[in-house]
């Protein structure tokens, strides 16, 4: 009995911890792009999130990540950058898109080919829409959930920039 009270008091004791933790960085800063620029070293690197509620969102904020990202590269040449997009745009990257959604499919190959960035989607939200990992082509990296993919880009030091509508739009 006892040694069953202790194993639960442990197990409470990390549960806190481990939600403190994601708590923690669920409320860890966003950084304009200006804001990163400005920076006078470089940071261990920058996780771009796109999450616009649009199904034709990529159309637009791909080519704003691109842009993002070819700013951030002339000033910190060599700094690790990852996408990751988990809202409805992420469909435009299924197979069954890949040819009404080219344009968005040949943005994404030159993301990871030229500028050696990964593009993640969420499997959670393809999950709920029927799709699996096989729905997506090779390229584009299926990530169990895409808020968590973020934070763990961020655990490791990343400062994360949000593309959204109302960035775009203001």
């Amino acid at each position: 009995m006892f040694q069953r009270s202790v194993i639960n008091r442990r197990f409470q004791g990390l549960a806190i911890a481990s939600l403190l933790c994601l708590s923690l960085s669920a409320f860890a800063r966003n950084y304009t792009l200006n804001e990163v620029l400005a920076l006078s070293s470089e940071p261990d690197g920058v996780v771009i999130e796109i999450v616009t509620g649009d199904a034709e969102g990529l159309s637009w904020a791909l080519p704003r990540a691109q842009d993002y990202i070819k700013q951030l590269r002339a000033r910190f040449p060599e700094l690790p950058v990852a996408v990751v997009t988990h809202g409805r745009e992420q469909f435009s990257l299924s197979l069954k898109n890949q040819t009404t959604s080219e344009t968005t499919h040949n943005n994404v190959r030159s993301l990871i080919e030229d500028s050696r960035v990964p593009v993640h989607v969420c499997a959670t939200y393809a999950g709920w829409r029927g799709l699996t990992e096989e729905d997506f082509p090779e390229y584009v990296n299926v990530s169990a959930s895409g808020p968590a993919q973020i934070n763990d880009y961020k655990a490791v030091g990343y400062l994360l920039i949000v593309i959204n509508r109302e960035k775009v739009r203001g």
